[in-house]
């Protein structure tokens, strides 16, 4: 919820069944809140945030640093993993998965509960957004070499605990993304996964790592269709940080790393060549003609998204994690 006041400043009010968090550009307001809501209900006033929903928050004058610690530990001491050997990537390069294995049938019930506690924990760990993908896929009928997998993860997360989202302060707040994918990474059907990135100027704020619906019949089109959805994220971004006072009179860049994708998207003579593909799926062209977003070329080992689509070299994995800024707590 958005508290303003055009001529004194705005509140930003989050509520969560009991909890409640909010903030203000003018410290009056704040005030002003504060007592009307203890005067109206019941409530006790924890001051600094420092821990909500599982999240931990440590405000400094550098910046703001968010991790799931605490969390962590719990859900390795859950599935008995806390004195497990850590592994330097949460999946192994070239990990290939498939619900037709034919390895021991493993309870489904366990394993569904590990994968939703993994799921919770990327809330602040986006460097493991894309295993624990992966590992969704087979909660029907998952297998042991589906559980050894999901257990990789948590050996990922035993050597990188302490590890969390880092936001500095800064006065950019330009947005812009990356969007990737890799086209017929499931064995099952073919379909491709597709991830994106966004930024606040040197901040990593969203993500998203999810399987086509469609089957695509190449790279190009695999990377229109994961641009397609990054497009509509950006258009919806854009119009919350309208609502936020954070404006965005530049189009947003998004960088994708194949130029044919770039052409199908911005030039409508490729039309012919893509006539199979769902109408839906254009909406990206509209929003370059209105200018609310430009495709750019990125090179593919400067494309961040990769580190939502496959499973990664520790080398390539390692200099991606750094750049969307997932540190330890001691090195804000």
């Amino acid at each position: 919820m958005i508290v303003e006041d055009k001529t004194r400043g705005f509140m930003l009010v989050c509520l969560y069944v009991d909890d409640l968090i909010f903030t203000s550009n003018n410290a009056n307001i704040f005030e002003e809140f504060k007592k009307a809501m203890t005067q109206e209900f019941e409530m006790t006033d924890i001051g600094l945030m420092s821990y909500d929903l599982g999240i931990e928050v440590k405000q400094n004058e550098d910046g703001i640093f968010i991790s799931q610690e605490a969390y962590a530990k719990k859900v390795l001491e859950k599935f008995e993993m806390a004195n497990c050997k850590p592994v330097s990537t949460p999946i192994a390069c070239g990990t290939r998965l498939s619900k037709y294995d034919e390895s021991t049938k493993v309870d489904p019930s366990l394993y569904r509960s590990l994968v939703g506690n993994l799921r919770y924990l990327t809330c602040t760990r986006p460097d493991i957004l894309y295993g624990v993908g992966l590992v969704s896929r087979y909660m029907e009928a998952p297998t042991s070499t589906h559980m050894k997998m999901a257990k990789r993860v948590l050996r990922y997360i035993k050597g990188t605990i302490d590890y969390g989202l880092t936001y500095s302060f800064s006065t950019n707040f330009k947005l812009y993304g990356y969007s990737d994918n890799d086209w017929g990474g499931d064995v099952d059907d073919q379909k491709s996964t597709t991830g994106f990135l966004f930024f606040l100027g040197d901040t990593a704020f969203t993500w998203c790592s999810k399987k086509q619906a469609i089957v695509t019949l190449s790279t190009c089109e695999a990377e229109f269709v994961s641009a397609a959805s990054c497009v509509c994220h950006a258009i919806w971004l854009r119009n919350l940080l309208e609502m936020l006072h954070i404006p965005q009179d530049e189009a947003t860049t998004i960088y994708i790393d194949n130029k044919s994708a770039i052409a199908l998207g911005k030039n409508p003579m490729f039309h012919d060549r893509s006539k199979h593909i769902d109408t839906r799926y254009h909406f990206i062209r509209e929003c370059i003609e209105r200018k609310d977003v430009k495709l750019a070329y990125v090179k593919t080992n400067d494309q961040i998204a990769d580190i939502f689509t496959k499973g990664l070299k520790f080398e390539d994995f390692a200099r991606l994690h750094a750049w969307i800024r997932v540190t330890r707590g001691d090195q804000v």
